[in-house]
């Protein structure tokens, strides 16, 4: 069946993505479009059911990127930041046992004095609220799910995902074609490994002169905590149990708001034992004799999952090609040992934003935005980045103990004397390539969730409102089955059905398949977190956007 002709809408600047990197390029084009008196159309979209929808973060935020976009956002009654950090709290955890870690002895960068506690999804509300009110066009529940190009291969635009084709690949009765949104230049900011971000990063070889991107996956839970045991602005962050020292990650623990806890869980994705769960990590670290204390008389009200980027300075790829650039987690901008990128991707909107300004005034459009490419590493995001290099090849190397003292080595010689002992060190190899064979590790046992602390998987998709159209095509699409069944499940034991947080995929077993087992995919469930697309170890798993909003509907998180 030949598909109708999309309609089409013409902009200055299209903006894939409303997270805060997406939202800043748009209010930042519309200011200085207004102090000069000028009209830059700007339009956004964004997968999400709702702006803030597929938002997730821990979140302790630094300020300096909202200071910069709208520097009068603290007197805004409407602000969505209103827990400052009061204190600061550093353990290591064994099995029964840990320590406090003086902060004297942490680097300065570290310090989370000024910072404020909140909710990430809440802040592009308020960003999206702000940008609605410059004239910025904001369509939610419209995945980008195509680039379009002209004959000389420059990015002109995106069009949106069709409406109404059935699980057969069929168009339904209520087929709705998607739209063609055409800009004179197009930011990506759909975030962590987008799928669209994917094919810019290999068509224009943007990678090929940095190192692999490396990711870590957090795994996140909102309580509600009782007054007893609500401390409002205490930061509290681990490292160590329940993860062995060759496997990086750590914990956080926020108390904001009206007694709320944002507690996650980060595992590094370059761990090496398939049979090693994140979500499981979370649920065991809040076991610790040390940590389960503060859920007493609590209620767990929300939870989600989501990758993060943590390759930095050295990953980042090139940013701009003829027609476009990327923007905040697309680009890669997350300071890993902060533990914090919503700043950089506020900045780097900022950046992008003027870099276009000046070629829109200049009578320029669908070429490379040079200005922004070459002015990010000496910007306030390269000043935030470059220090903290070494610290994820360090834990790589040398595992958490010993990587953790040689990174806190690292960023003090840094801060002191704006010098490393090391370089820029290597990231290695890409995580996917990280997982031994299960015949060559100790599989790892999970005590059963008891439902008050710890829960299973479809308990917590349900809390995060996740909600897809049953009747559409899998939008995570396995390109050789036969591979899935001959690596992933007889080589590695079926990793996938681990380090997916939302039960998406299982190994079941089927008479009627040759081998007596089936690989299920429960779309449904996905929550968009993006870790099939890269820890599969044979890459054999691609994340395509489903149909219109679909995903989850996150609150508060």
């Amino acid at each position: 069946m030949a598909l109708p002709e999309r309609e089409g809408m013409d902009f200055d600047v299209v903006v894939v993505g409303a997270g805060p990197a997406g939202l800043a390029t748009a209010i930042r084009l519309k200011q200085i479009s207004a102090g000069k008196g000028e009209e830059i159309n700007v339009v956004v979209v964004e997968k999400g059911s709702e702006v803030g929808a597929h938002i997730l973060s821990g979140a302790v935020i630094d300020p300096s990127g909202l200071d910069k976009l709208m520097p009068e956002w603290r007197d805004d009654p409407e602000r969505p930041l209103t827990t400052e950090v009061e204190r600061d709290v550093f353990l290591y955890l064994t099995g029964h046992s840990g320590m406090r870690i003086p902060n004297f002895v942490m680097p300065p960068l570290l310090s989370n004095h000024g910072k404020f506690i909140g909710s990430l999804s809440n802040v592009t509300k308020y960003l999206a609220a702000k940008a609605e009110a410059l004239g910025v066009e904001i369509y939610p529940g419209f995945p980008a799910s195509e680039i379009l190009f002209d004959e000389a291969g420059t990015v002109t635009g995106i069009a949106t995902g069709d409406l109404g084709i059935g699980r057969d690949e069929q168009p339904r009765d209520d087929f709705t074609r998607g739209m063609e949104l055409r800009g004179k230049y197009v930011v990506f900011g759909e975030g962590v490994r987008g799928s669209l971000t994917k094919q810019l990063i290999a068509r224009f070889d943007l990678a090929k002169d940095s190192d692999f991107q490396k990711f870590g996956l957090g795994v996140k839970e909102l309580w509600q905590l009782s007054d007893a045991k609500f401390e409002p602005g205490l930061v509290q962050h681990t490292l160590g149990w329940p993860l062995s020292n060759r496997t990086g990650g750590g914990s956080w623990m926020y108390h904001f708001g009206e007694n709320l806890l944002s507690i996650g869980f980060v595992t590094h994705l370059n761990y090496e034992n398939p049979t090693l769960s994140p979500f499981e990590e979370l649920q065991r670290f809040k076991t610790h004799p040390m940590i389960r204390e503060v859920f007493e008389g609590a209620k767990r009200i929300g939870y989600g999952a989501r990758a993060i980027n943590e390759g930095g300075w050295q990953s980042v790829p090139k940013l701009t090609f003829p027609g476009g650039c990327l923007v905040g987690d697309a680009a890669g901008f997350v300071n890993v040992p902060r533990i914090k990128g919503s700043h950089n991707a506020v900045l780097s909107g900022v950046q992008a934003a003027e870099a276009i300004a000046a070629a829109l005034a200049a009578g320029r459009q669908g070429d490379e935005l040079t200005a922004y490419e070459e002015g990010w590493r000496g910007s306030e995001i390269g000043r935030d980045l470059k220090p903290v290099r070494n610290v994820k090849p360090l834990l790589s190397r040398y595992g958490t103990m010993l990587g953790t003292g040689l990174g806190g080595l690292d960023m003090w010689t840094n801060s002191l004397a704006n010098t490393s002992l090391f370089g820029t060190l290597k990231h290695g190899k890409p995580d996917y390539a990280c997982l031994k064979p299960l015949s060559e590790v100790q599989p790892i046992k999970y005590p059963k969730p008891d439902g008050k602390i710890t829960f299973d998987r479809l308990s917590s998709v349900y809390l995060s409102n996740t909600n897809h159209e049953e009747d559409q095509p899998v939008h995570l699409k396995v390109q050789n089955m036969e591979l899935q069944k001959a690596s992933e499940h007889d080589v590695f034991g079926g990793p996938s059905g681990r380090y997916c947080p939302a039960g998406v995929y299982e190994w079941v077993e089927d008479a009627s398949a040759s081998d007596g087992i089936r690989f299920q995919i429960n779309a449904q469930n996905c929550v968009h977190c993006k870790t099939c697309d890269i820890k599969d170890p044979n890459q054999n798993i691609n994340w395509e956007t489903p149909e219109g909003p679909g995903g989850p509907n996150y609150t508060n998180l």
